[in-house]
């Protein structure tokens, strides 16, 4: 059912609220209570100086009779419906649920953002336990030392003749190790106590250096004038603890310096105005290869780029060098992203752009433009095999934009992703199809 079919439906819930009898109102706008009762069953379009007086008789702007307040919620439903997949919903019916009855709407609503939110937060801590090199290190401490403690005392246990000096010499191993069990034991616990998603992991250097940039919002302005180096800002980053971190992140803005100067912001953010987000026209116009113009779309600020743009580097390992979030895009924090982003589909045809329409499952519906690229790192010589880095650039669609055309269903990696039948699953999901 259309939208504006259902402004006598809005209508008659705001008189019901308003606590008006249906002949009360159609006196005070003078019309007829049976000409009024077509309206609000959608028997009679409404519009103009009719529109106008009823909603102020019921004390509320006329956009919000004939638009109604549920366009968010309605959207909201109709992603819910998406996320069922094998459930039947009749998502043309969306807008008539939620205006007949938009407290029940309300409550599926909120539990779709709720499982939404859930869903984040499994595919965090999932992607943490299975990949954090911190996690896995202290673990393999514990274990370890729990095992030396076990065959100390087992000698100690089942021997009945010891040497005195080598008793003391056990009894002193086990000392050590208990202490060094509860040193371990301690620091494990309080890293997975660490509730504030927030914080920085400490100890991860990709995650220092990934909280440094995106709290510059991965723009630099010092470095885009001059007026700062790649080291003055890692001294004074307090989110980077380590030395690693300082390291990825002076690497990263070193080719970020590069860029800069290569694509001055105020002649790149003219081309942008003029072209668009077009890596192929901008590249183009501007005389730069593809990977920096797609770095250099990514680093734009809101105000010269509304809605933003992600960014993804890897290598031909499939490791993940450098990432920019994109809202609606999950993208894994440590590796083992989806086989099927056409970011790995660029490995295959080095130096050949590739372009597709994706959609992420289990993320709602929202749909994204990926342009994708492969290039070398540097020249080689002919007896030396080169390394690959590869690139992709995620532009959200609008809504006009996505309403055609074939997009590519794609995952967040497969520990987490809900489509079973995949050609490309490499793990069985922790999560149910329907989730």
């Amino acid at each position: 059912m259309p939208r504006d079919s259902l402004t006598g439906t809005r209508i008659r819930e705001r008189r019901s609220i308003a606590g008006l009898r249906q002949a009360d109102l159609a006196r005070q706008i003078g019309i007829s209570a049976s000409y009024l009762n077509l309206i609000e069953h959608n028997r009679r379009r409404i519009g103009g100086k009719l529109l106008i007086d009823i909603a102020r008789v019921l004390g509320v702007e006329p956009s919000m009779l004939t638009e109604g307040a549920e366009a968010a919620l309605i959207a909201t439903l109709r992603e819910a419906a998406a996320d069922a997949g094998a459930v039947a919903a009749e998502t043309d019916r969306a807008d008539e649920l939620a205006g007949r009855f938009p407290g029940w709407a309300e409550v599926l609503a909120l539990l779709h953002r709720r499982v939404a939110s859930l869903e984040r937060t499994v595919e965090t801590l999932s992607d943490r336990l299975t990949h954090d090199p911190h996690l896995a290190a202290s673990l393999h401490e514990v274990l370890s030392t729990a095992a030396a403690i076990r065959s100390t005392a087992s000698i100690l246990a089942e021997t009945d003749e010891i040497d005195p000096e080598w008793r003391t010499r056990f009894h002193r191993n086990l000392n050590n190790d208990s202490r060094r069990l509860a040193e371990s034991s301690k620091a494990l616990v309080g890293y997975l106590d660490d509730n504030d998603a927030g914080e920085v992991q400490r100890g991860v250097p990709r995650e220092e250096a990934e909280a440094f940039f995106a709290a510059q919002g991965y723009h630099f302005p010092g470095l885009e004038t001059g007026e700062q180096s790649p080291d003055d800002l890692v001294r004074a980053a307090p989110e980077l603890g380590g030395r690693a971190a300082r390291h990825i992140a002076r690497e990263f803005l070193q080719q970020y310096t590069e860029d800069a100067l290569a694509l001055p912001l105020d002649r790149f953010a003219a081309a942008l105005d003029r072209l668009g987000p077009d890596p192929g026209a901008l590249g183009a116009e501007l005389g730069a290869d593809l990977p920096a113009i797609l770095r250099r779309i990514a680093a734009m600020p809101e105000r010269i780029l509304p809605g933003g743009a992600g960014l993804v580097i890897a290598d031909a390992s499939g490791s993940i060098l450098f990432r920019k979030v994109l809202t609606g895009f999950a993208l894994p924090r440590f590796g083992a992203p989806c086989p099927l982003w056409p970011l790995f589909l660029a490995l295959s045809r080095p130096l050949v752009p590739v372009r597709r329409k994706v959609t992420q499952l289990g993320r709602g519906t929202a749909h994204f433009d990926c342009l994708a690229i492969s290039w070398p790192q540097r020249a080689t010589a002919f007896t030396e095999d080169p390394l690959y880095n590869t690139a992709m650039l995620i532009l959200p669609l609008r809504a006009d934009e996505a309403e055609a055309g074939t997009f590519l269903r794609v995952g967040s990696s497969c520990r987490v992703c809900p489509r079973l039948r995949c050609h490309a699953r490499r793990e069985p999901s922790i999560l149910r199809e329907e989730f």
